[in-house]
């Protein structure tokens, strides 16, 4: 499928992934110039009609909602039988690969991701759109943090009937609503649950209800109770885990009444001035106006009181329990400052100690023996191991600081792995952009290797390897094509003047180099070549320029031998030829028709090494090497 172009739009550049009814590919709108996301549903279910109306039903659904947490519908279509989707492209992780990768995530970091789903699941309600499959795997984060909600493949309207007896339960077990895992239809507080249950994982890094088989989560869901997650990550604060809590319940309607409320009392939760926010209140709690941030607002709750008129509170004295009241406020306040002045002013001092290179558990205890306590924050850092410590505010060179102080460690998450993206067949200008999108770099200069199979200017290969893990920022090496092999056959070039050897070059596609030595020889006339590199008859595959040497005097003597040719006496005239390779290259010294049986006697001059040939009627009779 890589290559194939969709609706003449949308080209596959490479597969993300899949699930059981689609798979999911990275893609390209060439007429927007946009990185795209490209559903296509699996070929076995093409034919089924159940499956291809859920598909559709995605784009549906999602085509009626707008907002920045959900991840947007941009066309539908059909091409040759296959149903395809294209969707707005996130560039980032998936929710589950981060629990996984991660183990669990912090309480403040979890708690916006719920926070952004809260306000995509609303929006959906809103529109009468139940989502029926939250969970981790269908929530993407993109790097810059933002929470995205995708994968409606299965969602309902709120009023879609109940399910029969012949339906099947849809959803995944793990998140599955006991309402669901009873058969019943899925409403909004299901998607309530289900947020829950991911809450409960990101926070945890475990699921509440596991088991041997589907059944058995699902019999869980419906009758077992969720082990609270303050039990296995004790620094879980009380606030968050009734959220959490409240969001499991087995009883929609003990839960939520809608996933804003939700949203509300966990933006309350991760308020860090306790003087002047509401906290989570307990359904049966206090009912009326409630102070936040210096103004009153309403609490939705459904409770109804009867506020007492301004004239009511003037008509009446202070009673003496008014006076119990005020005396009550007054000894607060005492004992307040007293508090304040043991616990902030009346604090010994120590000196904060360097911390930073060791592992984070190590720092924590050397902290705590002091007296002081410690916060964590995570970063990536490229070249620091995971859970050392990277950065202490205060830092040790500060002055002494008060035991309860608390000191913030920055600890490292180790280097910020990607997914290396598969660059072969790419061009370099394509492979530099995929690498630049992806956060990687390019390792130059680039090699090139001939290739029969990738065009040139083509990567023929790449390190790491493509869909590898490796750290952000690493420098990706490519081997570009250059091309088929050429291979050229190194002509002789002995013998000959300058310009017949740049001749002879010109005409097999070569060069002759520049550069040229002189020496004095005794068997080449100056000007004539002696030696040559690469040596005569050698096969390049690089084109490399041709070096020579030529003579600069005095060259070879001068020598005469006596040739005698006898004419064949078969009563026919014959041409005879005599021909000399020396020094002064090939040519003719005689050539001459004669009558049969006559005696032909030649003195032939030769210079330096010669090979004399002697020719009748253009057949060779005779060869002779002369030195």
């Amino acid at each position: 499928m890589i290559g194939r172009l969709l609706g003449n739009r949308y080209e596959i550049v490479e597969q993300l992934g899949g699930g059981g009814m689609a798979i999911v590919f990275k893609g390209k709108d060439i007429i927007l110039n946009r990185w795209v996301t490209i559903k296509l549903l699996r070929s076995e279910y093409t034919s089924d009609e159940e499956f291809v109306r859920r598909f559709r039903r995605e784009a549906q659904s999602v085509a009626s909602l707008s907002h920045p947490n959900i991840v947007s519908i941009y066309d539908v279509g059909m091409e040759d039988n296959l149903h395809y989707l294209v969707m707005e492209y996130v560039d980032g992780e998936d929710l589950r690969s981060i629990i996984k990768k991660e183990g669990y995530i912090q309480e403040e970091r979890a708690a916006r991701i719920v926070i952004q789903i809260c306000d995509a699941l609303e929006h959906a309600h809103e529109n009468n759109i139940v989502h029926r499959d939250v969970k981790p795997h269908n929530i993407l984060i993109t790097r810059s943090g933002r929470a995205k909600l995708t994968d409606f493949g299965i969602a309902r309207e709120a009023s879609t009937a109940t399910m029969t007896g012949s339906d099947t339960i849809i959803g995944s077990v793990h998140y599955l609503s006991p309402e669901q895992a009873r058969g019943e239809v899925a409403g909004p507080k299901s998607d309530i649950y289900s947020l829950g249950i991911s809450f409960y994982e990101m926070l945890t890094g475990n699921l509440p209800f596991t088991g041997d088989s589907a059944v058995a989560i699902a019999l869980k869901h419906i009758q077992e109770e969720p082990q609270p997650p303050g039990t296995l990550k004790p620094t879980i604060s009380k606030d968050v885990e009734h959220v959490v809590l409240r969001a499991l319940q087995k009883d929609p309607e003990k839960r939520y009444r809608s996933i804003g409320d939700m949203a509300k009392q966990l933006e309350d939760a991760l308020s860090d001035d306790d003087s002047d926010t509401t906290r989570i209140i307990p359904l049966n709690s206090l009912e009326g106006n409630i102070l936040k941030n210096g103004q009153y607002q309403k609490q939705r709750y459904d409770h109804q009181i009867t506020p007492r008129t301004s004239r009511a509170y003037s008509s009446k004295r202070l009673t003496p329990a008014g006076w119990a009241i005020i005396g009550s406020i007054a000894v607060l306040i005492i004992a307040g400052i007293f508090y304040w002045y043991y616990n902030f002013l009346n604090v010994p001092e120590t000196v904060v100690p360097n911390v930073i290179g060791k592992n984070y558990k190590e720092a924590q205890e050397i902290l705590a023996a002091l007296g002081l306590e410690s916060e964590i924050v995570e970063k990536y850092h490229q070249s620091v191991a995971e859970g050392i410590v990277i950065e202490q505010d205060p830092s040790p060179e500060g002055p002494p600081i008060k035991i309860n102080r608390v000191i913030e460690l920055t600890v490292s998450k180790g280097a910020d792995l990607g997914t290396v993206p598969n660059l072969v067949k790419l061009s370099l200008d394509e492979a530099k952009e995929k690498l630049t999108e992806a956060g990687y770099e390019l390792e130059e200069p680039v090699k090139e290797v001939p290739s029969t199979e990738i065009e040139k200017g083509y990567v023929v290969s790449q390190l790491p390897d493509a869909f590898s893990r490796s750290p952000k920022k690493t420098k990706i090496v490519l081997t570009v094509s250059s091309g088929p092999e050429v291979s050229v056959k190194v002509p002789d070039l002995t013998g000959l003047t300058l310009d017949q050897a740049k001749s002879r070059l010109v005409e097999n596609g070569m060069e002759l180099d520049q550069s040229i030595v002189y020496q004095s020889s005794n068997d080449y006339f100056s000007g004539q070549v002696i030696s040559q590199y690469p040596a005569p008859n050698e096969v390049l595959t690089d084109k490399v320029a041709v070096k020579v040497v030529l003579s600069n005097g005095p060259g070879p003597a001068s020598r005469e031998v006596n040739v005698t040719v006898s004419v064949p006496n078969d009563g026919k005239n014959h041409q005879v030829r005599i021909s000399v390779s020396d020094a002064r290259g090939n040519r003719d010294a005689y050539v001459s028709t004669h009558n049969p049986g006559d005696k032909v006697k030649q003195n032939i001059t030769y210079s330096g090494k010669a090979t004399i040939r002697v020719y009748i009627d253009d057949k060779q009779i005779k060869e002779e090497i002369l030195y």
